[in-house]
């Protein structure tokens, strides 16, 4: 099934705060149209979703067509046009996810969850509310199955551990990423996204050491990159760094 969370009601023009907001963000590029990935992000955080006067609102502001906007918000999957949950739940269903348990992991939540793909338990007061939808290859296939939260990574899932995490996110306990970081909802991720920070920065590590495991052994055995060729000459990527 799946139910609307949060408001949803489209009448009257986006509030004074979010709006500053989006000219702020404009504000970073030299050209402003560069700015309609991170305003999006900022949409989302605010209503849950792209909406219509979202998409009118980052068309007028851009001087743009909101079918321009529109193709943007279309194109890509971290845009969604309807609402999402208080958590996005994303179970990686790629080739080696897949083989690794990620299909039965999907299985195991929509029947726990009784939901299918890209759609959202009941915002009932029972609990924080869950996206649940399978998501391409999120380039962590050393630690396979994936499942992500919010897009922070939670590593080599089983169908048991993932009904757990969503247990604990639907009751108000504290999630951690098996990598550090807390597990905020996904508005306070969207806004991080639109490019205001919070205070999860130093959180956890950017990589494990499944990741980190060839830059190791490249250090132990005292291995480096072939040298380079450049306009001044031959230069080992080591030497002036």
């Amino acid at each position: 099934m799946t139910v609307s969370t949060g408001p949803t009601d489209e009448a009257g023009p986006l509030d004074a705060t979010t709006v500053a907001e989006l000219r702020q963000i404009i504000a970073r590029y030299p050209q402003s149209r560069s700015a309609l990935i991170p305003m999006l992000h900022l949409l989302q955080s605010v209503e849950g979703r792209v909406t219509a006067r979202g998409i009118e609102m980052c068309a007028d502001l851009l001087g743009i067509s909101a079918a321009e906007v529109s193709g943007v918000a279309t194109f890509y999957t971290m845009y969604k046009r309807r609402p999402v949950g208080t958590y996005h739940v994303g179970v990686c269903t790629n080739t080696l996810c897949a083989v690794m348990g990620g299909d039965a992991i999907f299985e195991r939540l929509k029947d726990h969850l009784d939901v299918g793909n890209d759609e959202t338990t009941p915002d009932d007061g029972g609990g924080a509310s869950i996206t649940l939808e399978h998501v391409e290859c999120n380039a962590a296939c050393d630690y396979a199955p994936v499942v992500m939260v919010n897009w922070e990574f939670m590593d080599n899932q089983t169908p048991e551990s993932a009904t757990r995490l969503v247990d604990d996110l639907r009751q108000g306990k504290e999630v951690r990423s098996t990598r550090g970081p807390r597990i905020c909802t996904w508005r306070e991720a969207e806004r991080v996204l639109a490019g205001f920070p919070d205070d999860r920065a130093d959180d956890g590590p950017a990589a494990g050491p499944a990741s980190l495991l060839g830059l190791r052994i490249a250090r132990e055995q005292g291995w480096s990159a072939p040298p380079t060729e450049h306009a001044g000459g031959t230069q080992n990527p080591k030497e002036g760094s």
